[in-house]
């Protein structure tokens, strides 16, 4: 399998290849493409990949622009910071993507529907048969059994992006003993997962249960200042004390106040977390 990876993030990209050969080693990488002038002059010589992973914010602007000056017929998964609010556009229009930053597992999942994709095609349409299609349907062209972003995918996807303007939560309201405590999201430094109960610590040692699901706090919180650490963790900036290596690749951090459990960052988010801080 052959593919090529649009990325500007030198970090992620490599990230990412190594995520994808850990996965299934014959992956080929054809080509890392920093640029929507690069994408452009490459994919206009080229269609020799089976899939195209592709950031959105690159160093000289969107992707997207690069669908306004080449017709690709490649099929693409865009890798997004966009958090929860913004992914139905992406739904609505039946773009895949994926979450930076990336899990395994997703990227997996991802590839594993890429496949089934790319299988149930060949079965419903032989090239050399098109007597083959299924009664009543017109045999599709090459280019729509390559599963290309059309150009009204793509506005109809800026178009719901555009009308988003996110507020992120400035403040919970959570329950403590017998009352409700309006808590700012300045004031806690982590939140995480005890029990099966989501809490949030504050600054001065209070914990606090929440009543939301951890994936749905961290599409409420603003990913400048809360990053997901793992599974179990969303870490508030200021509260990291030290980073220190672990085995393997993995970080671990500590925080204040101190955690009960461990906080580990996977070797995969590891890039995705080094930048997040240094930004």
């Amino acid at each position: 399998m052959k593919v090529v990876i649009v990325e500007d993030e030198l970090s992620a990209s490599d990230n990412l290849t190594y995520l994808l050969r850990g996965i299934d080693p014959d992956i080929e990488v054809l080509k890392v493409i920093d640029s929507v002038t690069a994408a452009v002059s490459y994919f206009k010589t080229r269609d020799d990949a089976d899939l195209v992973f592709m950031d959105i914010h690159l160093a000289d602007g969107l992707s997207f622009e690069i669908f306004e000056k080449v017709r690709l017929t490649i099929p693409v998964i865009f890798t997004t910071a966009y958090n929860q609010y913004a992914l139905k556009a992406f739904k609505v229009n039946s773009i895949d993507y994926l979450l930076k930053p990336i899990d395994p597992d997703d990227l997996q999942q991802a590839l594993q529907q890429y496949h089934l994709q790319k299988d149930d095609a060949g079965r419903r349409i032989d090239p050399g048969s098109p007597e083959q299609a299924p009664s009543g349907e017109q045999a599709p062209s090459g280019e729509q059994r390559g599963q290309g972003i059309r150009p009204e995918q793509v506005s109809g996807l800026l178009e719901l992006l555009n009308q988003e303007t996110r507020a992120y939560k400035s403040t919970f309201l959570l329950a403590h003993r017998d009352e409700l405590v309006p808590v700012k999201t300045n004031q806690i430094a982590y939140i995480y997962i005890d029990t099966g109960v989501v809490k949030a610590m504050t600054f001065d040692k209070q914990a606090y249960a929440m009543d939301q699901k951890l994936e749905d706090v961290e599409a409420s919180l603003d990913p400048k200042h809360f990053f997901r650490a793992n599974r179990q963790f969303i870490i508030q900036r200021d509260a990291i004390s030290n980073i220190k290596y672990y085995f393997n690749g993995k970080l671990i951090l500590q925080v204040n106040p101190p955690s009960a459990e461990r906080i580990v960052v996977s070797k995969a988010k590891a890039p995705e977390f080094k930048e997040w801080m240094n930004s």
